[in-house]
């Protein structure tokens, strides 16, 4: 009877394990969204925005960061998790270039699509603001 027992509680604890891994595993590998719609606080002409043809492309540190314990910018890690642009990038930041995620969003997105034009990044509105 004790080795029924046991046999059961074994074969219990590795399906918990195996589902523990399974889990972790695709939270681990989550790249989010293959296509979003971003929208600045007043809801404004979103932006259609191709995040796995980004992914293809780029790393993840080219458009996300965090922040460090001084409140300011830090490197991205691997693996970190993704938090929204206007949880930092809003009307309570004191840096008027960065106080808003249409600003911030204007910045990094049309500034890298200029330098990546040659590569054939568009750099008309319309691209991304979609009638």
């Amino acid at each position: 009877m004790k080795k029924f027992v046991f046999a059961v509680v074994f074969a219990v604890a590795l399906v918990f394990a195996f589902n523990f891994a399974v889990v972790g595993v695709s939270t681990a590998n989550d790249k989010g969204p293959a296509e979003m719609v971003l929208k600045t606080e007043a809801g404004k002409k979103p932006a259609t925005f191709p995040h796995a043809a980004h992914q293809a492309k780029n790393p993840c540190s080219e458009c996300h960061h965090s922040k460090g314990a001084d409140g300011k910018k830090a490197a991205y890690v691997e693996g970190q998790a993704i938090e929204k642009c206007v949880t930092c990038h809003n009307a309570d930041s004191a840096n008027e270039k960065l106080n808003s995620f249409k600003k911030v969003a204007h910045e990094k997105c049309k500034g890298c699509h200029k330098a990546k034009k040659a590569e054939g990044a568009s750099t008309k509105c319309a691209t991304c603001h979609k009638k």
